[in-house]
């Protein structure tokens, strides 16, 4: 009886542990870093204070903080129309939602607005989705209590 209470208070400990590294991401941090090289011509990762994680480009949005953030509200950037009318609704970055938006941007954001819509990204990640959110939830802050 003792040997399974531990077993199940070790596998809870580690499984919390791990939501808590990964903010709940399933994916694999490290391989994400790499399949993020195909995101940086078009997004930069840059902390609060200016410090530059990864150097990209501008043409999206900075990718920090993404992992659990409302959708369409990074200062200063302009995001199309259906995105930020998408994050009014309550469409909050979590790893169902990078994935499926990453896969398909505008089909994402059809279904989920319940209409047609339009997205500024055009280009679609086919694999490693998982990956490059674990990545960006890795390098980004921490979740808030």
């Amino acid at each position: 009886m003792k040997l399974k209470l531990f077993a199940a208070l070790a596998v809870a400990t580690l499984s919390t542990q791990a939501l808590a590294d990964g903010h709940g991401a399933s994916g694999d941090a490290a391989a994400g870093e790499t399949v993020f090289k195909k995101c940086k011509s078009c997004h930069m990762i840059q902390d609060g204070d200016g410090n530059t994680i990864v150097k990209g480009g501008r043409t999206g949005p900075n990718l920090y903080g993404i992992a659990g953030a409302t959708a369409g509200t990074v200062e200063g950037f302009k995001y199309g129309k259906d995105l930020v009318k998408a994050g009014e609704a309550g469409l909050v970055w979590d790893e169902a939602s990078f994935v499926g938006y990453v896969q398909n941007p505008k089909g994402f954001l059809s279904d989920t607005l319940g209409g047609s819509a339009k997205s500024k990204m055009s280009f679609r990640l086919k694999k490693g989705m998982e990956d490059v959110y674990a990545y960006l939830a890795s390098v980004g802050p921490a979740p808030a209590e």
